[in-house]
């Protein structure tokens, strides 16, 4: 697939690695193309960076991986996204988030011509991104989206990047879920003293 990958820093880098070691197209959009977070990354042959518009035109796929703050912003810089999937990786933490929205993905889609907007690869930490093996277990991601088209692009590439598998939890009705477990995960992360190695994974009888 070809990829944007809008948001350079440890989710959108994470990711990015290890999609253009699948196989996958990269194309990295940064506002300044000399300087960016996330240059390490072009050391991968399946990577380039291009300026935001160059990199979306480019792509059947663009990942948001930018803070929440700025997620009106970064959505209205993308131009065209007539037929292409928007995977909104970001998190309105603390209150932090566009105005007027309880969740990004909502921003994303009234900012965009798409209606192709799903979430996923939020609801965990980076370094889960770049090994989501525990033992010989690797953890599951989710996707919420109305988009079918957007959610099976989501779950090829949550495999692809590593993890066990990925649930669709429903449609954008479910933006706010995917919300509340990145906060539930941080939570246990950050505050209760467990740590960034943790992960979940759905296990059945």
């Amino acid at each position: 697939m070809k990829i944007a990958v809008i948001g350079t820093g440890n989710v959108g880098g994470a990711l990015a690695t290890k999609w253009a070691n699948s196989g996958h197209t990269i194309y990295l959009g940064a506002n300044d193309l000399d300087s960016f977070k996330g240059k390490e990354l072009l050391k991968n042959q399946n990577t380039t960076v291009n300026t935001i518009a160059d990199a979306v035109a480019n792509s059947e796929i663009i990942l948001l991986a930018t803070p929440a703050t700025v997620a009106v912003e970064v959505t209205k810089s993308l131009g065209d996204t007539t037929g292409k999937v928007i995977i909104d990786a970001m998190n309105i933490i603390m209150g932090r988030g566009p105005t007027g929205y309880s969740n990004t993905a909502d921003a994303v889609l009234a900012n965009t011509p798409t209606a192709d907007v799903v979430k996923c690869f939020n609801t965990t930490g980076f370094n889960n991104m770049l090994n989501p093996m525990y033992g010989s277990t690797a953890i599951d991601a989710f996707v919420a989206g109305d988009s079918e088209r957007g959610k099976s692009m989501a779950i090829a590439l949550a495999k692809d990047a590593g993890f066990g598998e990925c649930y669709d939890i429903g449609g954008n009705d479910k933006f706010q879920l995917m919300e509340q477990f990145a906060w539930f995960w941080i939570n246990l992360a950050m505050f209760k003293g467990q740590g960034r190695d943790i992960g979940f994974k759905l296990l059945k009888r």
